[in-house]
């Protein structure tokens, strides 16, 4: 749990475990997980995505930064197809992304995403949200899929709700229970989409705690944030996105001390001094 006197800090001064390198598994070296060429997407005469070129290895932490409307959430959601491309290709694995069917259900299973929102349903219970998806989409027992549903609820710290309804958590709680529930899938990586920004600020750090977790364990992550101290402390590169190109990708030291375009620079100015 985050030490409270910790969370009124600017997110650039928040201070977070070091990330135990050792720790974590070599790196896939056969190929990418996670490939994104040439990449563009529009929405009407908006021209959201330019040339994306990305690639993700397995067990990498990969933070996406940037201006609002930058491009971020959309490259992110563009991953597991909750936005389609016009053009370009994402790899999974080798095996480009699926259009629709089951192939693209069975690959949402592999991908999980954690948003803004909670998404939890409201109608049902903390163990029931949790073991919804592992027993309908992955046919586990419902017993396994309970034990696996309390095993990570205490692993993100809210084993002790597991029998309220999502309204009597706090925020960050059922955010928690979000990354948990994602987790429940045992997916091949996480998406993270500002899942902070929602929050009020005194709940920030215990959801980031969970994520510096995940990343100390070897998830491969791709995250978009705000949230600088997170993105200094645990990510492997940094990619800093504007107006809807990717003008940077570097290692945390490199992209905060010194930045290689005028505009990562402006923006690091403006965030890091507010």
């Amino acid at each position: 749990m985050p030490n409270m006197s910790e969370t009124t800090k600017h997110p650039s001064e928040r201070i977070l475990p070091e990330r135990p390198v050792s720790d974590l598994p070599a790196k896939d070296k056969s190929g990418p997980l996670v490939e994104l060429a040439h990449v563009e997407k529009h929405f009407g005469s908006l021209h959201v995505l330019k040339d994306i070129n990305l690639q993700v290895e397995t067990g990498e932490v990969l933070v996406v930064v940037g201006p609002s409307g930058s491009g971020k959430s959309t490259m992110c959601r563009t991953i597991n197809r909750l936005e389609s491309i016009d053009s370009g290709v994402i790899r999974i694995e080798g095996e480009p992304l699926p259009q629709e069917g089951r192939d693209l259900a069975r690959l949402r299973a592999e991908v999980g995403m954690v948003f803004q929102s909670f998404n939890l349903f409201a109608n049902k219970t903390i163990l029931e949200n949790m073991t919804l998806a592992p027993i309908k989409v992955r046919h586990m027992p419902k017993k396994d899929a309970e034990d696996l549903a309390m095993d990570l609820l205490a692993r993100v710290g809210v084993e002790s709700q597991a029998s309220k309804m999502p309204s009597q958590l706090s925020g960050g709680q059922q955010q928690r229970v979000a990354i948990a529930r994602a987790l429940a899938m045992q997916p091949k990586i996480m998406l993270f989409d500002e899942p902070t920004s929602a929050l009020d600020p005194e709940m920030v750090n215990e959801v980031l705690d969970v994520m510096i977790q995940l990343a100390q364990e070897g998830m491969t992550m791709i995250c978009v944030t705000h949230e600088m101290g997170f993105a200094r402390q645990a990510a492997d590169h940094i990619v800093f996105m504007a107006d809807g190109r990717i003008l940077e990708k570097d290692d945390p030291d490199d992209f905060f001390d010194h930045p290689k375009t005028q505009r990562a620079a402006d923006f690091l100015s403006k965030i890091l001094t507010h």
